[in-house]
């Protein structure tokens, strides 16, 4: 049988690690909006260019850098990740699913996961280390920790 003292110091640390799941995957989100648009780390485009602001895929980008970086510092969290949830819906719909009916087969896993992460982030909450938390109070805290 397990430690309960071991499970509950553990399962104490849930709403930090939800703070750390926000920040690690807005970071990585950032970085294909950053592809997109400044070709950093690589491009995004086959033939190494950047995409025009005013297209889809730049729309997509700005949404991707903009939106990854307040979630990467926690403002305006619930917002935010949840039209970014709708953006990845969008985009595996427009993109991905046409191509088959499985993501992985259409390229679209990385869409289907960011847009129940983003889900999941609007519903929980940013976590403690986050600017809603310092800002707001009960804007950074999740219903269970309310």
């Amino acid at each position: 049988m397990a430690d309960t003292g071991v499970v509950s110091r553990w399962t104490s640390l849930a709403p930090y690690l939800l703070s750390v799941l926000r920040i690690v995957a807005a970071f990585l989100f950032m970085l294909h909006g950053t592809a997109k648009l400044f070709a950093f780390p690589r491009a995004a485009m086959p033939d190494g260019s950047t995409v025009a602001l005013a297209s889809q895929l730049g729309i997509a980008g700005a949404l991707e850098v903009v939106g990854g970086a307040l979630l990467l510092v926690g403002l305006f969290t619930r917002p935010v990740a949840f039209v970014l949830s709708g953006q990845m819906a969008f985009a595996y719909f427009l993109a991905h699913a046409a191509r088959s009916f499985w993501p992985t087969l259409n390229g679209g896993e990385p869409a289907v996961l960011y847009c129940f992460l983003w889900l999941y982030i609007s519903a929980a909450g940013p976590g403690p280390w986050s600017l809603d938390a310092l800002l707001g109070g009960s804007r950074g805290r999740s219903r269970a920790a309310r």
